[in-house]
């Protein structure tokens, strides 16, 4: 799909790897959407490159209806959606005291990233249905952003892993689900972004973390990332499958 003059909604759009994306997309000519919980960055990337800030949480269903509906008065209805809004967090399943990780951290983040990402694509779709497709019968293409912890989960990490491995999970059947309407559904899996999350970590933390990296032996760029969002919205052929975007690494165990 060739993006010029579409209307993309990015979750998670106002800060890190959603805010770069939106960057990019706007730069390919598109009009777009920025969804996110934090109204006031996502004001200032608005007024930044042009796009239309939104207020939302994923996780309700009026919330989303209310931002979808915002984005299509906006722009125009949204033929790409691309996942970014999600959050992280570590709790061993046991604490050293010998307490079990409260119940409420699980169900936080898997309700956010799984759960939430989940309630704007089924919301989403029902709208993008009702478009009539374009080239080669597309009507549109939805992202997901999962994690190499889906794969490589370490240490405290059960939720997270579990909530981005259920995205990878989900892509396949989506993509199959959506491919009779001329949908196609994507996932990529980033390993450690240089993000302000990581930012905020000490130098050492952060050099410790690029040293992991194979190559290049760096912080992933998010540049990096929103350039391969928009090689999935303008190939095709790329369906049903999770990227790795993480330079060949492979979490250790901690």
């Amino acid at each position: 799909m060739d993006l010029k003059g579409q209307s993309v909604v990015v979750t998670g759009g106002a800060s890190g790897l959603g805010a770069e994306t939106v960057r990019q997309i706007i730069k390919a000519g598109a009009r777009v959407a920025i969804l996110d919980v934090n109204q006031e960055a996502a004001q200032q990337l608005a007024s930044e490159t042009g796009g239309v800030a939104l207020a939302c949480d994923i996780t309700d269903t009026q919330s989303v209806e209310a931002a979808l509906e915002a984005a299509a008065e906006a722009n125009s209805p949204a033929r790409v959606l691309i996942n970014c809004a999600g959050v992280a967090g570590a709790m061993r399943l046991v604490s050293k005291e010998g307490d079990p990780v409260p119940l409420e951290h699980f169900s936080r983040i898997v309700n956010i990233n799984l759960i939430g990402t989940f309630n704007i694509i089924r919301l989403f779709a029902a709208r993008l249905l009702k478009l009539e497709p374009l080239h080669d019968n597309e009507r549109g293409v939805i992202i997901c952003t999962a994690s190499v912890a889906a794969y490589d989960g370490q240490v405290g990490q059960e939720a997270y892993a579990a909530a981005k491995g259920g995205l990878v999970s989900l892509t396949l059947p989506l993509a199959r689900d959506l491919a009779q309407f001329g949908v196609r559904v994507m996932t990529i899996a980033p390993g450690f972004f240089r993000t302000p999350l990581v930012n905020e970590l000490p130098p050492k933390v952060q050099e410790t973390l690029a040293a992991n990296i194979p190559f290049p032996k760096r912080l992933g760029d998010p540049g990096e990332f929103a350039s391969l969002a928009l090689h999935i919205v303008n190939n095709l052929s790329l369906n049903g499958e999770t990227i790795r975007l993480d330079g060949a690494l492979r979490l250790p165990p901690r």
